[in-house]
C-alpha cells in the first residue's frame, strides 16, 4: 500500500531556522553571504540602485531572544537580498541591485523564497519522519525541483 502527501509550504519557525533555510537555498543559487552588509550597494556610475520588496505568504518569524532586527544579507552578480523580519513578524525579501528593473529583482526574490520556502519545507518534513521512525528508503528532485520522498511506514 502507498500514499501520497502534498506538502502545502507554511514558514513557522524561529529565526535560526529560516536563517539555515536562507543560507542552504541561496548557496545553491550561487549567492553568498555579503560582507559588510550595512553598507548597502553601491551605485556603478550614473546608475540608481532599484529596489523591490517581496513578503512571503504564510510565513511567521517567530520572537526569540534575538528580537526583530535580525536579518541576513546575500548577494550575486550585483543583486543583493536582504531577507528580514517584519514588525508583524512575517519574512520578507528586499532584493535591490543596478542595471536591474524592479520586475527582474521582483523575478530573482520570488525564485530565491520558493528556494527558500522548499529547504524549509524539505528539512522539516525529514526531521518529522526521522522523528517518528520512518526511514527514507529512496528520494528524487525531478527536473521541476518537485521533491519526491519514498518512507517505509512499520506502524
Amino acid at each position: 500500500m502507498s500514499s501520497v502527501i502534498l506538502v502545502t509550504p507554511l514558514i513557522i519557525a524561529n529565526w535560526s531556522v529560516i536563517s539555515a533555510a536562507v543560507l542552504g537555498a541561496c548557496g545553491a543559487m550561487g549567492f553568498s553571504v555579503a560582507s559588510g552588509a550595512a553598507a548597502g550597494l553601491r551605485a556603478k556610475s550614473g546608475s540608481s540602485v532599484t529596489r523591490a520588496e517581496i513578503e512571503v505568504e504564510n510565513s511567521e518569524v517567530l520572537a526569540d531572544a534575538a528580537g526583530t532586527d535580525e536579518q541576513m544579507v546575500v548577494e550575486k552578480d550585483g543583486v543583493r537580498a536582504t531577507f528580514s523580519r517584519d514588525a508583524r513578524g512575517a519574512l520578507k525579501v528586499c532584493m535591490e541591485g543596478t542595471g536591474y528593473s524592479k520586475g527582474q529583482l521582483k523575478q530573482i526574490g520570488q525564485e530565491l523564497m520558493e528556494q527558500v520556502t522548499q529547504q524549509y519545507v524539505y528539512h522539516r518534513v525529514v526531521t518529522e519522519l526521522n522523528q517518528r521512525g520512518m526511514p527514507i528508503i529512496h528520494e528524487e528532485v525531478e527536473a521541476d525541483r518537485t521533491v519526491k520522498i519514498r518512507v517505509r511506514n512499520f506502524s
